[in-house]
């Protein structure tokens, strides 16, 4: 019976940035990461008090740029594990303290809800171009001087990721399908927490023979979460981020908040270059997608203003063009 009354509730799913994990000047300790992730799950609990099933995606920009230069530091003893596996590894743990952070804050409030992480496969293109021009960024924000002596050392591409610091970009082919999307939908529907999609999914292509096969790159979260929510058919797909709203001229003396907007206008800015790739670009073009296959409604904001976004006090609202 409980089953069959969580069915008509609504769904709604957040993608979390960085931020949820690491906040900037930290070093990613395993105590940070921990209280970051209680932090972002005592925020999210203004949905489960909105009666919304939740299914939660994230990043893994910072850690799995980690996990790639232990690789490349490495003195062979170990084997290198290749990137799409590395993706998982980092499915695995930062699903993980959400998940037990989850668990937690429902046990302090007495709520009987259950918590599940998948580990989440991503179908890509082959022949997709990202493979021979990488634009990803992974890893931590360094000084040009770093960032060059590591191009040049470990033979990374390295972009200025929106005027906050250098950092590797690895292959970001898009998102196609989401093999898992059955399961994540039925168990959200059940009334379970569901974390997927950590890191954008794990990479992977169709061979001939119809097997599946990984692939080194990074799929881009936001991009990922997008397909994701128009496949669990989620009423809602809220991408939290740093920042309160959506700024056209950001950081210029004359920025400008946006606070509605239709996805047809938010479209015309994006292709405006209002948006840099590095940053707010991704996020913008996901919920416009998720509107333009069918969505019904997007929230752009930062995990403080959450509460206020969803009483439309703030945050920007982006809906289907009338």
């Amino acid at each position: 019976m409980e089953s069959a009354r969580s069915k008509d509730k609504p769904i709604v799913l957040v993608a979390l940035g960085g931020h949820a994990f690491m906040q900037r000047g930290e070093k990613g300790t395993i105590s940070e990461q921990e209280a970051n992730a209680a932090r972002i799950c005592r925020q999210l609990q203004t949905l489960i008090d909105r009666d919304y099933q939740l299914v939660i995606t994230h990043g893994n920009g910072p850690q799995v740029g980690n996990l790639l230069l232990l690789n490349e530091m490495s003195d062979g003893s170990v084997p290198a594990m290749p990137l799409d596996v590395l993706v998982a590894e980092t499915e695995g743990s930062l699903g993980y303290f959400l998940q037990q952070a989850m668990l937690n804050e429902l046990r302090r409030r007495q709520l009987r809800r259950y918590v599940v992480t998948v580990i989440t496969q991503v179908l890509v293109d082959p022949e997709d171009e990202a493979f021979k021009h990488p634009t990803k960024p992974v890893g931590p924000f360094l000084a040009r001087e770093e960032a060059e002596r590591r191009r040049d050392e470990l033979k990374w591409t390295i972009v200025d990721d929106a005027g906050r610091g250098w950092r590797r970009v690895v292959p970001s082919p898009k998102p196609l399908k989401i093999v898992q999307r059955h399961m994540i939908r039925e168990s959200a529907q059940a009334g379970n927490i569901v974390i997927a999609c950590g890191g954008g999914g794990i990479p992977i292509i169709k061979k001939p023979d119809d097997s599946y096969e990984g692939v080194e790159a990074v799929i881009d979260k936001d991009l990922s979460s997008s397909i994701l929510a128009n496949q669990i058919g989620a009423d809602l797909f809220v991408i939290l981020t740093e920042v309160p709203q959506v700024f056209t001229r950001f950081r210029q003396p004359d920025q400008e908040a946006l606070s509605a907007i239709t996805s047809e206008g938010l479209m015309e800015l994006y292709r405006a270059g209002e948006f840099p790739a590095g940053s707010m670009g991704p996020k913008v073009l996901a919920v416009c997608q998720f509107l333009e296959r069918g969505g019904k409604r997007a929230i752009i904001t930062n995990p403080e203003t959450l509460e206020d976004a969803l009483r439309g006090r703030g945050g920007t609202h982006v809906i289907g063009a009338c």
